[in-house]
């Protein structure tokens, strides 16, 4: 695939896998992302997202498969790939006991920033990440928001042509992470970058310009948020009831709809939620002590390719991990 600019895909992915013992964390993916784009991997933990993200950024070497990003091999042009691309981990690692520019002087050091550019550009990350008056501050002293800030500045610093963001706002209040997606969605508008990022969460994946949805480590689903939202085409309707086992069996009995239980209610999808509801309650012999119904959304999208909610296969990843550890 050429872009319309004339360059090759940021990142092109072509059977990518990764495996550990018995275990394939990551099961032959493909896809690409084009120049200039903010490229989403959403999925619950678990999923071969931080996996894939590391073969992409050359810190794990794949077990099959091959990947270039920035036209550069990930396993026989690593040094060139990691020259053009920033990472911002899911976990802090700027050092606490320098200050914000002292980190970013290092960083650029390492990464070859000419010694006549570096205080200019400094100076401009700092600035589109609002803190340059705190570029002096001992990092120890920051909240989460700002190290995070920092760290994504510092991944900048270089002008690398592939941004990676790991789940960039866990852990972050809501108010921050809406701040952080102020500067990701700056980013796109004033530097000449491409951004590919991982989360879990769904309102995060909305900013998205497309997003591969990523389950078990096999891509299910890869389109823009608006088609598929729209390929859902369907209301989700949430209830509970005095017996939900029963209204399931009701469901599919008096109306052929296949309901589940997700996220501790009865749920299923209707084509006009609203207009349904009456006969629900006219009709389902069971009583209902409460009724939601939602337009379709991403959650939507995921339990129709998985047949699970985010959230049920979060709830599912950290018990089998907790049960790995044990």
């Amino acid at each position: 695939m050429t872009s319309t600019d004339g360059r090759g895909p940021a990142v092109a992915v072509d059977g990518l896998v990764k495996r550990y013992g018995d275990l394939d964390a990551v099961k032959g993916i493909d896809f690409e992302v084009k120049p200039g784009e903010v490229f989403g991997f959403l999925g619950p933990n678990g999923a071969g997202k931080t996996t894939t993200i590391s073969m992409l950024c050359t810190l794990v070497r794949p077990s099959g498969g091959t990947a270039r990003v920035a036209g550069h091999d990930i396993v026989a042009e690593r040094d060139e790939v990691r020259r053009n691309i920033g990472l911002v981990f899911q976990d802090p690692t700027v050092d606490a006991y320098l200050t914000a520019e002292q980190n970013l002087r290092f960083h650029g050091e390492l990464y070859g920033v000419p010694k006549e550019a570096m205080k200019e550009r400094i100076t401009q990350v700092l600035t589109m990440v609002d803190l340059l008056d705190r570029k002096d501050g001992k990092v120890e002293t920051f909240s989460g928001g700002m190290k995070r800030r920092l760290e994504i500045a510092r991944g900048l610093l270089h002008s690398p042509r592939v941004l990676f963001l790991d789940e960039p706002t866990v852990g972050l209040d809501p108010q921050t992470r809406a701040a952080i997606w102020g500067y990701i969605k700056q980013l796109k508008d004033t530097e000449d970058i491409t951004i590919f990022l991982t989360t879990h969460y769904m309102e995060e994946a909305e900013y998205c310009d497309r997003i591969a949805i990523i389950d078990h480590g096999e891509i299910v689903v890869l389109d823009t948020p608006e088609n598929l939202k729209a390929g859902v085409g369907k209301d989700r309707v949430q209830i509970t009831t005095a017996d939900d086992e029963a209204a399931i069996a009701a469901l599919k009995e008096r109306f052929a709809i296949d309901a589940g239980i997700h996220e501790r209610t009865v749920t299923f999808a209707v084509p006009s939620g609203e207009e349904f509801v009456p006969r629900l309650f006219a009709e389902l012999g069971v009583p209902i002590r409460s009724v939601h119904v939602a337009r379709p959304s991403l959650d939507d999208v995921f339990l129709s390719y998985t047949g699970s909610t985010i959230r049920d296969a979060e709830a599912g990843a950290n018990d089998w991990m907790r049960m790995m550890r044990r």
